[in-house]
């Protein structure tokens, strides 16, 4: 049997890793910049994360939700401190799609209602709901496109006043910092108003913070930096550094109801100590600083070098979009072929940067020679 093929791949197996750097199976060392898509968000194997994850499966790896796990408590009460949301409630599931699809389907089941707004070139996952909400018709399945999503544009906010003055949208789902639709960020004026408006309408508003949260705008959020504070707020990624888990953050406006939601593999043991265990370095290590400090640092360095073919830098923090005057494939293969450097893409000009939150402004000033090394 093969697999089945839906990723072009680099001719590289990543053996092993440490921090910022991972290792091929060749022993050839890499600068990473890209931490798997914004999953790696302590480093790759951190002593304690490792020592978490082996303690606890040694004690516990899995057992169903029908009985009491003290660990989900216990991260829903430390998460709850460390983002300052702790009057909300925490479901916990496995993947960034399936947090956003719970998230749309509990502001449907609240107030009744069919309709999404969401961004032009969102991206929300692959699943039936979130995948609708993405505004990538290459990826919609013809079973997928019912007609409940809306797309409109970043910060113009008259067309979202119009829309959800129609009446019949359940929720709004957006990204402060659109990651794939090329590190686009939300301005604070723009999210005030849409606030406003969701509040008027009685339209939840959701907040995708699957790839810019969990400290990596400098902010434990994103939205964060905007003044305000949304209905529903998602979160994976980052979350658990590479084990599968994701959340749904939830306000107090919302009343559980028993059945609407459910999941079997969601919040088990082995997910809350990874989970726990990244919150433990985020704060002993204070990560977050550090992603406000070296992003800011890294951004300063790319906007003032004179490189030639970047038109903008733009991002807060660790997630960094470098758009470029030339396709980015040229220049990402480069970096991964002659530098050894893997950074991401949005688009068809712009790389991605979501390093994981332990980056050094040593490594930041690696990457722009290697950078200058490529475009010069």
């Amino acid at each position: 049997m093969n697999l089945f093929d839906v990723y072009p791949l680099f001719d590289i197996a990543i053996d092993h890793g440490k921090g910022c750097r991972v290792w091929d199976t060749d022993g050839n060392e890499y600068l990473d910049l890209y931490g798997g898509h914004a999953v790696i968000s302590v480093g790759h194997c951190h002593p304690h994360y490792v020592e978490a994850m082996t303690k606890q499966l040694g004690k516990l790896g899995f057992y169903s939700n029908s009985v009491i796990n003290p660990l989900q408590q216990e991260l829903a009460e430390r998460l709850g401190k460390a983002c300052g949301y702790d009057d909300y409630q925490l479901f916990l599931v496995n993947s960034g799609a399936e947090a956003n699809e719970n998230a749309l389907k509990l502001a449907s089941f609240h107030n009744g209602r069919t309709r999404i707004l969401s961004l032009e070139k969102a991206f929300h996952g692959r699943t039936s709901l979130a995948v609708e909400a993405t505004a990538n018709p290459k990826i919609i399945a013809p079973i997928n496109a019912n007609n409940h999503v809306t797309y409109l544009p970043l910060n113009e906010i008259e067309p979202w006043r119009k829309e959800l003055e129609k009446g019949n949208v359940c929720a709004v789902i957006i990204e402060c910092i659109q990651g794939v639709g090329g590190i686009r960020m939300a301005t604070a004026e723009f999210m005030q108003e849409l606030r406003q408006i969701c509040d008027d309408t009685n339209t939840a508003l959701i907040c995708d913070e699957i790839q810019c949260g969990y400290g990596r705008s400098g902010r434990f959020f994103a939205h964060q930096h905007l003044g305000i504070k949304p209905d529903l707020i998602t979160v994976a990624k980052g979350i658990a550094n590479g084990f599968p888990m994701s959340g749904l953050l939830i306000s107090p406006k919302f009343t559980p109801v028993y059945g609407q939601l459910g999941t079997t593999f969601g919040g088990n043991h082995l997910a809350c100590a990874a989970a726990l265990a990244v919150l433990d370095i985020i704060e002993q290590e204070r990560l977050i600083d550090n992603a406000a400090a070296v992003g800011e640092y890294l951004m300063e360095r790319l906007r003032t070098e004179n490189l030639p073919h970047i038109v903008e830098v733009r991002g807060r923090g660790l997630m960094i979009g470098i758009e470029l005057d030339i396709p980015y494939k040229e220049v990402r293969n480069r970096l991964v072929k002659e530098e050894h450097v893997f950074t991401g893409c949005s688009g068809t000009n712009t790389l991605r940067l979501l390093p994981p939150l332990t980056l050094t402004k040593a490594e930041a000033d690696e990457f722009i020679e290697k950078l200058k090394r490529v475009l010069i």
